[in-house]
């Protein structure tokens, strides 16, 4: 099994790892950019049911493979602040604030969030996301139409100028089976394709009903309720972040993703359940992990590539941003669990910049 799904699971985690937590990454609101409402219509069809269900990779590794799972809780172990996902941020003379990591799922499980961060979200004066255009998709969507070349290719390129025919066989018959013909999406970015076909049916099922994802809920009760909203990022940002990374590493993507078909829940599964129990410093090693025997040389510099740009560069604009924020005090921030783990980490950025930051749901 993990054999079967180890380097498409990794691409995603890689390719998605701050908004699905390896399936979503940051582009919450290109589901109502051009075609989008297309790709959903067709994509219906596919989402008939509610209940993502999935089986759990690492309850599989447990049984079979017990030794692998020991070396991969080892790595885990070694990473800094990789344990729980709600955080208290102190600094003398200022009220204190919180730090949430978070998942950008609908799912009513993750919505809950941990306990305490209910209250302490309810005290907060002012609540940070990564972006506050999360809560205007017209306006988000705008931003992002003004540079046509972060989501379409120019030129008259399409995707398939960049494929090789056995890759364009792969592409075309991978989107037949989720209804979607190649010639509809020919001059979209690869990365942008995937930013659908890499949502299992559950998740499509709720986002079409109108369910809002647990970062854009944070930010619409902010309003509602009269805090203060702001963003650490813009869109146009996180896009440029993600059309930074070769053409080639995203068709990539992009392709095995289309092969995970129905194991792509089984991620989703596997990287909720981790995310649920605080364990979000294991969320990449288990991808490299069960990745390892396919892995060459230029995979390990895609990776570092997509690690340096998409998460550290991001992790420091957040933290650099965040401080005079946190600075006013009583501020519930919310951002990408994955930017919180590791020396360059959101958390450690923050320590540096004179804050103490202290698990509330985990020693570390």
């Amino acid at each position: 099994m993990f054999d079967t799904v180890a380097k498409p699971a990794r691409r995603l985690a890689e390719k998605f790892g701050d908004d699905l937590l390896a399936l979503v990454a940051t582009l919450h609101v290109l589901l109502v950019l051009s075609l989008a409402m297309v790709l959903f219509s067709v994509s219906q069809s596919q989402a008939a049911e509610e209940n993502c269900g999935g089986r759990n990779l690492i309850a599989e590794m447990r049984a079979n493979d017990p030794a692998r799972l020991v070396d991969l809780e080892k790595q885990a172990a070694a990473i800094p602040n990789g344990k729980g996902i709600f955080w208290k941020v102190e600094k003398p003379g200022i009220a204190p604030s919180y730090l949430l990591g978070t998942m950008h799922v609908t799912d009513p499980r993750v919505l809950a969030m941990p306990k305490g961060a209910a209250e302490a979200y309810e005290a907060a004066r002012t609540v940070v996301v990564e972006s506050e255009e999360i809560i205007d998709e017209r306006k988000a969507a705008a931003a992002v139409m003004m540079q046509p070349g972060l989501t379409m290719f120019a030129d008259g390129k399409t995707i398939g100028d960049f494929l090789n025919a056995q890759d364009r066989e792969k592409l075309d018959a991978g989107l037949k089976r989720r209804g979607i013909p190649l010639t509809l999406v020919a001059r979209m970015k690869p990365w942008m394709i995937a930013s659908f076909v890499a949502l299992p049916a559950c998740e499509l099922t709720r986002k079409a009903a109108g369910a809002s994802f647990l970062d854009k809920k944070l930010a619409e009760d902010a309003l509602a309720q009269g805090k203060s909203l702001k963003g650490l990022e813009t869109m146009v940002e996180q896009l440029q972040a993600m059309d930074a990374l070769p053409v080639k590493f995203h068709l990539e993507a992009l392709i095995e993703t289309l092969d995970l078909g129905d194991t792509i829940a089984d991620v989703m599964a596997t990287t909720t359940d981790l995310y649920l129990a605080g364990e979000i410093g294991m969320i990449m090693p288990l991808m490299k992990a069960v990745s390892a025997e396919k892995s060459g040389g230029e995979e390990e510099a895609d990776y570092a590539g997509f690690e340096q740009r998409i998460v550290t560069d991001r992790n420091r604009i957040m933290a650099s941003r965040a401080r005079p924020i946190l600075d006013t005090g009583a501020v519930f921030m919310a951002v990408g669990a994955l930017h919180l783990p590791g020396k360059d980490g959101v958390i450690e950025l923050l320590r540096a910049d004179g804050f103490t930051v202290t698990s509330m749901t985990a020693a570390n």
